[in-house]
């Protein structure tokens, strides 16, 4: 059971698993792919069966399994580069665990199954016929020595493909610890950077190196992503930028592939990286990341994790994409101006009256104007914030307060398609709203069913820290074009307090990040945006707010940089665009999928390079190797 209104009494619903079997029988209980948190378990006492004692000892036994019992519920190592250690358990109430591993190149792989109490066996398997479940035929090596004596399997030249690793209890119960290590044959290396600044330094004899900056949450600072060649000439080097139009390599790094910026070196050995901000030669440093004048672009801490700056270098928008607000409007002053670092000229209001203003009905500060400044801020304009998305046009529609002139959710999304329509552009909407306790309308569901081509809506999965994802957020659960968005916290809090970047934000138990089935991405969820108060005596003020914050700051966030995919590659559906954002993102958690942090967090550089190989046909993403020198 979980509490999961934390009232401390078991209601309906809240019950996850039970078991009951007759008599004396031993009862269990299997959950697979529990979320984190607290639960409870109840052992109730049923009464006496015929010729039984009235009461009973019983042994209750607990286990978290981190490994699954079948393909599709291994646990997800990813790519096998170096060594990876694992602790687990295997015995009568979980007699098989499975690992899952994918590798970029041939490879020399060793496999450990050691510190066994018990005897347990040890396998290596690919899925031949792809069926998703394991055949005898799957099996390509095995280790089953007798007793508590170590397992080992040692495979050279394992072709790049994903593989599984099968531990297997044969008597008793044990614990055990499970090493995999793999080494290229073809000298290849994998480098992954933080959420933080990075250094890569390479080894100029490895025949390719691949690279991955992630995201840089101290951008601000000075601190780069930086790829040092300090010991190379450019002048020996040829760089080959990967760009919307060609240019770069593409390369599957085993989530899809990507069109990554390539340095081949005189020796011939190759470099593929992205997400790179410097690159640093011997006599030169070559800057990747795009700067705008904006003096509190610094600050943006939430576009430097999610690697907008150098994202941008492919994109700032297109006149292709419309991105749809749906809040509480946008704060329009006495002299009937927008904050004056919105962009203007191309924020379009409805033909409905009043539905772009924000009535400051429901609160003295406009959401619909924060959330306008993290999507499509005026950027590089020498006054205040960036905007994720410089150009796309934007159509703001005021939807909450029951006002005069403001429109339902299902007239405002209903306008907004017939907006994009008609200008032959996609369309985002974002909905930061936190709608809890009602059901989605029958029309609302409709508009999201017949739209998944073109229409994809990004919602906020709620701020109550609830083990559910709000009433709108939830369609993610049934829709193929529709994001739920967590929060995650930079390097520290709203109060100053120390935070691993990435970690879910969690302040009480009701007030947090939501979580739950259909979680899809997270982004960060305290940010600086645009802001408009409105004083007693009605004037209203512009200015700047330094921690707008949790969902309803992340889901604008995942819609900026979703506007920007969209204007790399138009011919996406929203379905593809989903897809695209969530393999790219970067992990948080366990590897994959979670209900905790869903995908992970988004990646705007990674989505973007993963659309342009979408874009290209087969064949000639294979080959695009047009290269220039480094000058």
């Amino acid at each position: 059971m979980q509490d999961r209104n934390n009232n401390g009494l078991v209601d309906a619903g809240e019950t996850i698993g039970r078991s009951l079997l007759n008599g004396s029988l031993s009862e269990k209980i299997s959950l697979n792919a529990l979320a984190a948190g607290n639960y409870l378990v109840e052992v109730v006492y049923e009464g006496a069966f015929s010729g039984s004692n009235t009461s009973t000892n019983y042994t209750l036994t607990l286990t978290a399994d981190a490994a699954g019992d079948s393909y599709a519920t291994a646990r997800n190592i990813g790519i096998l580069n170096g060594t990876r250690n694992f602790s687990d358990f295997v015995g009568t109430t979980d007699d098989i665990d499975y690992y899952r591993f994918y590798v970029s190149d041939n490879s020399d792989v060793r496999i450990d199954l050691t510190g066994l109490s018990a005897d347990a066996d040890l396998y290596l398997m690919r899925d031949r016929n792809g069926n998703g479940r394991f055949d005898e035929s799957d099996v390509l090596d095995s280790s089953d020595l007798s007793g508590t004596n170590s397992d080992s399997i040692q495979l050279n030249n394992l072709a790049a493909g994903t593989y599984f690793v099968r531990v297997e209890q044969w008597t008793g119960n044990t614990n055990y610890n499970l090493s995999l290590s793999s080494t290229a044959v073809n000298g290849f290396q994998r480098l992954q950077g933080t959420l933080g600044a990075d250094t890569f330094r390479v080894n100029l004899g490895t025949g390719r190196t691949i690279i991955s900056g992630n995201g840089n949450v101290d951008f601000g600072t000075g601190s780069r992503d930086l790829l040092d060649l300090s010991n190379v000439l450019s002048t020996s080097a040829i760089l080959n930028r990967a760009g919307l139009t060609g240019g770069g390599v593409a390369y599957d790094t085993g989530n899809g592939a990507r069109m990554f910026d390539a340095i081949t070196l005189s020796n011939g050995n190759q470099i593929l990286f992205e997400g790179i901000e410097e690159i640093r030669f011997s006599d030169r440093t070559i800057a990747l990341a795009i700067m705008p004048n904006d003096p509190l672009f610094n600050q943006q801490t939430s576009l430097h994790m999610m690697g907008v700056q150098t994202a941008w270098e492919f994109t700032t928008g297109s006149n292709n994409v419309l991105v749809g607000i749906q809040d509480s409007g946008g704060a329009v002053n006495q002299l009937g101006f927008i904050h004056n670092d919105l962009r203007s000229q191309n924020t379009y209001r409805s033909t409905s009256p009043n539905n772009y203003s924000d009535d400051f009905s429901d609160s003295s500060y406009s959401y619909g104007t924060a959330i306008q400044g993290i999507i499509a801020a005026a950027s590089n304009n020498g006054q205040g914030i960036s905007g994720i998305n410089w150009n796309s046009p934007i159509q703001t529609i005021d939807v909450a307060g029951n006002d005069f002139g403001d429109l339902s959710l299902v007239d405002a999304t209903r306008e907004m398609i017939n907006s994009a329509n008609n200008a032959g552009q996609r369309l985002v909407i974002n909905l930061s709203l936190n709608v809890v306790g009602s059901s989605v309308s029958a029309q609302l569901e409709e508009l999201v069913a017949q739209n998944q081509a073109n229409v994809l809506f990004v919602i906020a999965a709620g701020d109550t820290n609830s083990s559910q994802l709000s009433t709108l957020a939830s369609l993610a659960q049934r829709y193929s074009n529709v994001v739920a968005v967590g929060a995650v916290w930079d390097r520290q809090d709203e109060d100053g307090i120390a935070r691993i970047p990435g970690t879910r934000i969690s302040y009480s138990s009701t007030d947090g990040s939501n979580y739950g089935t259909g979680l899809t991405l997270m982004a960060p969820g305290e940010v600086v945006t645009t802001q408009a108060t409105q004083a007693n005596n009605g004037t209203v003020n512009f200015s700047y707010d330094t921690s707008f914050e949790i969902t309803e700051a992340a889901a604008p966030n995942v819609a900026g940089v979703a506007s920007l995919v969209w204007s790399a590659n138009s011919s996406l559906t929203a379905t593809q665009l989903k897809q695209v954002l969530a393999e790219t993102a970067y992990d948080l958690s366990v590897p994959g999928y979670d209900r905790t942090t869903g995908s992970g967090l988004v990646n705007a550089d990674a989505a973007i390079r993963r659309a342009i190989v979408l874009s290209m046909p087969s064949a000639q993403t294979l080959a695009w190797q047009q290269a220039i020198p480094v000058v």
